[in-house]
């Protein structure tokens, strides 16, 4: 089922089965080779009124051709989101790369509410420094104009950052386009065979790296609040373990392979922590928190059902969990001090895999009814629910770091495919892989310095 089917476990007292058991086979691994399945963004439901606006190409001064397109980068960038309608450049009529080269009526004859102009320099063979101004084209004035200095190899991500400047400067919420999504890509190969790879790229589909690659399932990614680690699930030595892998060095460190079922890692706010779900020897599921300096364990549930799926406040103070305590699947939250845990979600019979928004407000979950898996946002103050998608088969959701859309996984004409949802549930957006079955996305925080 999805949400719960992410985490491996056992059959439940009679006969509740949420977990998918994987045979556990030897994983080889291969650090930051390139992910030959790229990711390609459609948007299914954009904005109603998306914003029009005109990104210019950028002029070029240095020696042969363009070192790199930066306008085509910001333009696929805000397209992306569903809330901007930028301006083909065949539309454009002047192509200015200076402000005194500006003439507003031209673009609002155009219809544009904003324009992106700017100039790429090479300052040497291997840097360079990027200008660029976005200017208000209805009020007729500059909203933003900055310099930045890149070397070659982060001329992209210097296009993200001005896509990110951009689109807080116009809608007020930061941009999330620097920042970095996993997942897990399937493969089923001619001899019938099938290869799963965790797969890191950045936000746009882009640089995607493989991170492991194994003959059998991996399964729940989880980024450390830095962005440098990931933990996930694998199988090594015929025992189900949790890894924590650094992802400059590529080095791992098995931080869980206990008896039974150790699965679905969630690291703490402070990164010292992970909340994972633990069988032991008796094979029921619990969740705990490990200390991943001492190895020191925290037991925080108890009971006889199935307790899975941790996810904390963003406050640390708080897991979130699912479990079946009252017959079916729903979501509940104890302290990290332990007590009583609080059943959270009370609308229809199965929600699932909660995940938190990173102001603490709202709770992603995999809602389940008449057999189908919708995407939902609970309130986390008073539970209530509402339905954000319209897929048969979503699950894994994901908030971006900027509390503005959730990626999830979901099915398209027999595949498994990325994609995304306003937390409005007003603009949606479809991720596809050019190969293979992708799903159980996580998105990366905000990077640190």
């Amino acid at each position: 089922m999805p949400g719960v089917a992410a985490s491996i476990g056992r059959a439940a007292a009679q006969g509740r089965r949420w977990f998918v058991a994987s045979t556990l086979l030897a994983a080889t691994f291969a650090w930051f080779a390139p992910a030959n399945a790229q990711l390609n963004i459609l948007i299914t439901k954009p904005a109603a009124r998306p914003v029009p606006i005109a990104v210019v190409p950028f002029g070029w001064q240095g020696s042969g051709a363009v070192a790199f397109d930066l306008a085509a980068v910001v333009t696929a960038d805000l397209r992306s989101t569903g809330r901007f309608a930028p301006l083909p450049a065949a539309d454009m009529v002047t192509r200015p790369t200076e402000p005194a080269q500006v003439n507003f009526q031209s673009w609002r004859l155009l219809k544009s509410d904003y324009l992106v102009i700017g100039k790429l320099t090479e300052d040497s063979p291997d840097r360079f420094t990027a200008v660029f101004e976005l200017f208000d084209v209805v009020r007729g004035e500059q909203s933003l104009g900055f310099r930045l200095q890149a070397g070659r190899s982060d001329l992209r991500a210097t296009a993200h950052k001005i896509s990110d400047m951009i689109f807080e400067k116009i809608t007020g919420i930061p941009g999330v386009f620097s920042t970095q999504i996993a997942y897990v890509s399937e493969e089923r190969r001619a001899d019938n065979t099938r290869r799963f790879r965790l797969i890191v790229s950045d936000a746009d589909g882009e640089n995607a790296r493989v991170i492991a690659d194994s003959p059998q399932p991996l399964m729940s990614p989880a980024w450390s609040p830095d962005a440098r680690r990931l933990a996930y699930v694998s199988f090594e030595g015929q025992q189900s373990a949790v890894y924590v892998q650094t992802l400059r060095t590529g080095t791992r460190e098995r931080v869980s392979s206990r008896p039974g079922v150790n699965s679905a890692p969630s690291f703490s706010p402070d990164g010292r922590l992970l909340a994972l779900t633990l069988s032991h020897d008796n094979g029921n599921l619990d969740v705990y928190t490990l200390d991943l300096a001492t190895q020191q364990l925290k037991q925080l549930t108890t009971d006889d059902a199935i307790d899975t799926e941790p996810s904390w406040s963003p406050d640390g103070r708080t897991v979130y969990f699912t479990s079946d305590r009252a017959g079916g699947p729903q979501v509940y939250r104890v302290s990290v001090n332990g007590g009583r845990p609080e059943r959270v979600s009370y609308d229809g019979v199965y929600n699932a895999r909660p995940r938190l928004s990173p102001d603490g407000k709202t709770i992603a979950v995999v809602y389940g009814q008449s057999n189908t898996y919708k995407i939902g946002a609970v309130d986390a103050a008073n539970g209530m629910l509402r339905v954000l998608t319209t897929g048969r088969l979503d699950e894994s959701p994901s908030f971006a770091p900027n509390g503005a859309q959730i990626i999830y996984a979901t099915r398209e004409n027999g595949r498994g495919v990325l994609a995304s949802v306003s937390t409005d549930g007003l603009i949606q957006t479809q991720i596809a892989s050019v190969a293979g079955d992708v799903r159980e996305p996580v998105w990366g925080p905000f990077p640190r310095p």
